[in-house]
């Protein structure tokens, strides 16, 4: 009895030593070359967001790029994220801050300054700058858009297999793969533990059909800046259920991405933790730190 008391306890401080690991790590399965990091927004932070310059960054990082897309008054499809101009308008005055893309025609969008002397650009001359190279791609994160238009002008550039059209509404993906059948998807959403088991239940009915991607947004626990990489349950969304969820998608193929939020995002350790935890790809505001740790990741033990 003292022996069985001793080895439980030795069990339980390598637990709470060590943290929870998943099984499965993504370093034995997927070739470094291949694994994908989302640059947020474009770049993430490191070049004004959602423009064209954010863009050529991104893949010049090796990321895949997110463009936020919405519609002007005038029915031009852009690359912006926010409802307003408060935040992103460089000068902004009070009466233009309270308005947005769908408030102004494309003439007078263009004209505002959104970081740097950048400008708001057509989707359609994100797609020119990516015609006739195929590595790359971009993913679509839809705010206000009508997906027929959008659909329309990503036949028309021959973008089908480049973008990944990415949504937190499920139905919003599955018609979109009505649309463009042959295109990627990533379904993403945040929440508790209870609120994300409740919005998986309808992608374990459907089989996870049309999804290609699913991102989990993990947040640090309010006041927390940075974690170690062995701590246990860092994460609002506890790590048995983020190892849980990992496991249930590639069952169904889908690749297994996060994008944390909160705390000290430029410290190595919350991604060493989050891969650790089973995720296969991040989204990131620092597509550089990131890649750092991912490489830091699949060189340990070499």
């Amino acid at each position: 009895m003292k022996i069985h008391m001793r080895a439980v306890l030795v069990l339980t401080l390598m637990n709470v030593s060590y943290g929870a690991r998943s099984n499965w790590t993504v370093k034995d399965h997927v070739p470094l070359d291949q694994f994908i990091v989302q640059a947020h927004r474009g770049a993430g932070e490191l070049a004004p967001e959602n423009t064209i310059e954010a863009f050529e960054l991104g893949w010049k990082l090796n990321c895949v790029p997110e463009a936020d897309v919405r519609t002007t008054s005038d029915g031009v499809i852009v690359a912006f994220h926010d409802n307003n101009f408060a935040r992103v308008v460089v000068g902004v005055s009070e009466e233009l801050a309270k308005k947005g893309v769908k408030d102004v025609m494309f003439e007078e969008l263009a004209k505002l300054d959104v970081g740097d002397g950048r400008h708001v650009k057509r989707i359609a001359d994100v797609f020119k700058v990516m015609q006739g190279k195929p590595q790359r791609r971009i993913y679509l994160d839809i705010k206000q858009v009508e997906l027929e238009q959008l659909a329309k002008e990503v036949k028309e550039h021959s973008m089908e297999k480049q973008v990944i059209f990415a949504s937190s509404k499920y139905p919003q993906i599955q018609a979109w793969k009505a649309l463009i059948p042959n295109s990627q998807t990533l379904l993403w959403m945040g929440g508790t533990d209870e609120s994300l088991e409740k919005k998986f239940q309808p992608l374990r009915d459907s089989q996870f059909k049309d999804i290609s991607q699913l991102q989990i947004h993990v947040h640090l626990h309010d006041g927390q800046t940075t974690i170690q990489r062995n701590a246990v349950n860092p994460f609002k969304e506890s790590d048995a259920f983020l190892i849980a969820r990992g496991e249930e998608c590639r069952k169904h193929n889908v690749l297994y991405q996060t994008l944390p939020y909160g705390g000290d995002t430029t410290a190595a350790e919350i991604y060493l933790k989050l891969l650790d935890l089973g995720f296969m790809s991040f989204a990131t505001d620092h597509p550089d730190i990131t890649w750092d740790a991912v490489k830091k990741f699949y060189n340990e033990g070499k």
